[in-house]
């Protein structure tokens, strides 16, 4: 039977000297070597008597025994659940709870603030630091350096990925074995990869891009990666010129343009430069290609399907545009209000379907059934329409999210915090154009009958619940929100409003 993700991703390298991944220390790790951590992972996880299927929620901060802890589930047949590492305590509670997790690994350095936590929701902590140690490593450490491989089906559960509604409710993705495989496969052919690629890795661990997209592509492709732990900006410029191809988000870019030393010759030696999980202005597009001499490519994804859309690699790469439906990749455009089908050139609600559509919300049956169509088309929520040449513009989104530098933030979560603050009657939260991030987050502030607000008091009190990412940059207080007829809040006045406040 075997297990299709584990075989084509990591057992095709078995017994390989060559290099896997380049770290900042100027180490190398081999595949046999990131495969000999991967199994002796997978027998701790036995010996914590998790059985296929059940779930390990990780929050630890990116390094190559994380990245061999994914390796590990995936060949013991556990379903893995990565944690944005800027979540508190509170936020990761809903996640181990709700699935149910049997094992949650953290850093070391929360171990104590986790384990009232990981009490509550009847999971097993284990702690895996930055530098490699903490307990899970050191159960690892004798461990043998093979593992039986647990047989799983392509349909089988791999992976939860947590994304939230407008109504701050986070639900639980389940991708299986084929979701993640088969679009690999399709990116590792649209994109060229080989095993001659060196991709240079900046991105968290925690989201579909670093993981799914950028790891995946490089294990099934053969090719190695220079493993950064963040991006560093003199790191970035000084490994360049080692690498192949480069994945990031929009404010990779930006940053990246912003230093006289990132120059065509910096880039000589580079194959492709991807970018997504937020807009890339147009004049990024243009800036990046009169310094440079390539041309961006920008694709399409989310957490629910992996990539959907690409520019092409050979072909015209259109700016303001997410290119065409990748290969096995059904899109369309329809009206949100009847489901019909569109023309191209009209507006319309995104859905697309294909192997790489997840399988459901974690226990949200009403909710796999609003979004997941009985005949696998999913509503993807954006907005959307097909040109003339049939490339893919989003135009919008049909809810309220924001993406501020690739990491999606829902503003009913902030404004319940928001209206908790003494002396506030409402609040409303917006992204706004940010030149650095995409979009950024700016809330709006309506105080109770005579009362006066202390907006810095108010940020004090939110960057304790939660993560940074998530803070709003600004805070304006107003006399009321804008409302419709129906007593629905515009937060398209409020935008336009406040929209160039970081111009």
């Amino acid at each position: 039977m075997g297990n299709p993700l584990y075989d084509s991703l990591f057992a095709r390298h078995a017994g390989k000297t060559t290099p896997f991944l380049y770290l900042r220390d100027g180490s190398i790790i081999t595949h046999e070597a990131f495969l000999a951590t991967t199994a002796r992972f997978a027998h701790v996880l036995s010996d914590l008597e998790l059985e296929p299927g059940d779930r390990c929620a990780v929050q630890v901060e990116k390094s190559t025994e994380a990245l061999a802890l994914y390796a590990a589930c995936v060949q013991a047949g556990v379903v893995f659940l990565p944690l944005n590492t800027a979540y508190t305590a509170d936020e990761v509670s809903y996640f181990v709870d709700n699935s149910g997790a049997r094992l949650f690994v953290c850093d070391g350095t929360s171990a104590e603030a986790m384990k009232p936590m990981a009490k509550a929701a009847d999971a097993m902590l284990e702690t895996l630091d930055a530098d490699g140690g903490g307990s899970l490593p050191e159960r690892a450490r004798e461990k043998p350096t093979d593992y039986p491989t647990v047989n799983r089906a392509s349909g089988d559960l791999a992976a939860f990925l947590y994304t939230s509604g407008t109504t701050g409710r986070s639900k639980g993705a389940m991708l299986t074995q084929d979701n993640l495989l088969s679009n690999a496969e399709t990116l590792v052919d649209y994109w060229q990869f080989t095993d001659q690629d060196v991709l240079l890795h900046a991105l968290p661990i925690f989201h579909t891009h670093g993981l799914f997209v950028a790891s995946n592509v490089t294990l099934l492709s053969g090719g190695s990666m220079i493993f950064l732990p963040k991006f560093d900006l003199d790191a970035m410029i000084a490994l360049m010129p080692k690498a192949t191809a480069m994945m990031g988000v929009p404010t990779f870019y930006t940053r990246l343009l912003g230093d006289p030393r990132f120059t065509r010759d910096l880039t000589a030696h580079m194959r492709v430069f991807i970018s997504g999980s937020a807009p890339l202005l147009a004049e990024t597009h243009v800036q990046f290609e009169e310094r440079t001499g390539h041309r961006i490519l920008e694709r399409y994804g989310m957490t629910e399907t992996n990539m959907n859309t690409s520019n092409p690699y050979d072909g015209e790469r259109r700016a303001g545009t997410v290119g065409f439906p990748l290969p096995g990749v059904e899109l369309k455009i329809c009206d949100p209000t009847t489901g019909n089908q569109l023309a191209n050139g009209e507006i319309g609600q995104i859905e697309v379907r294909g192997r790489n559509v997840f399988k459901g919300y974690w226990q949200m049956p009403d909710k796999t059934r609003e979004e997941l169509r009985d005949d696998g088309f999913f509503i993807t929520g954006d907005l959307g329409k097909v040109d003339a040449d049939g490339y893919v513009q989003i135009v919008g989104r049909n809810k309220d999210l924001i993406i501020s530098g690739g990491y999606n933030i829902y503003p009913k979560e902030i404004e319940l915090v928001l209206d908790d603050q003494p002396g506030v009657l409402e609040s409303a939260v917006i992204g706004v154009p940010h030149p650095d991030f995409g979009e950024t987050v700016v809330g709006v502030l309506v105080p109770e009958n005579g009362a006066t607000l202390d907006t810095e008091a108010i940020g004090d009190a939110v960057g304790k619940s939660l993560a940074r990412f998530k803070h709003p940059r600004r805070l304006f207080v107003i006399e009321e929100l804008p409302r419709n007829t129906m007593g629905k809040v515009q937060k398209n006045v409020l935008r336009e409003r406040y929209g160039k406040a970081f111009a």
